[in-house]
């Protein structure tokens, strides 16, 4: 008798393995139902992005569009604001980030940031507090003209979304 004998596979070999396959793809298609229902609805996709026309604004004005349920603060700033954001000392900032790094090259003068006090989520107040860029009433968070927390609690500059230039006058954020 040889020792490298193998058994012929049996009618019941195939049978389990035939059930064992069966009941995978059962319990995949089972399970399928549930995972898919943890990807986002069709209205969430939706507004994944959005396109701001920025055209109307003229130097100086400001307007607020939405993005996924949250305010986006776009101000057309002035040379003046420009300046004034420019000339501060990064070192003395409580969350340091130079303008340049808050807006884009060649676009300075569009500034565009999420409308939220990083201190407790309410909504600030554009042009006003001590520093001309936004205010935050609730707990007293002043913010320049570049959108970066100068006195107050808020711990953070407020929040930048991704955004890009379509063109000189459009942009897409998200």
């Amino acid at each position: 008798m040889a020792t490298s004998e193998k058994a012929e596979p049996t009618r019941r070999d195939f049978l389990y393995i035939a059930t064992g396959a069966f009941g995978a793809v059962g319990a995949a298609a089972l399970a399928w139902p549930f995972i898919d229902q943890m990807n986002p609805d069709a209205s969430a996709l939706a507004l994944a992005s959005i396109e701001v026309d920025l055209s109307s604004l003229e130097e100086g004005q400001s307007m607020t569009a939405k993005w996924r349920g949250k305010p986006v603060f776009i101000r057309y700033r002035t040379a003046k604001e420009i300046e004034e954001a420019k000339a501060v000392d990064v070192a003395s900032l409580i969350d340091p980030q130079t303008d340049e790094e808050r807006t884009k090259p060649g676009k300075e003068h569009f500034l565009v940031q999420i409308g939220i006090c990083t201190h407790l989520g309410c909504v600030p107040l554009g042009e006003a507090g001590e520093y001309d860029g936004w205010f935050c009433p609730c707990h007293g968070s002043h913010y320049d003209t570049a959108g970066r927390i100068r006195k107050g609690p808020a711990p953070l500059n407020l929040e930048l979304p991704p955004y890009d230039f379509i063109s000189d006058t459009v942009i897409k954020i998200g």
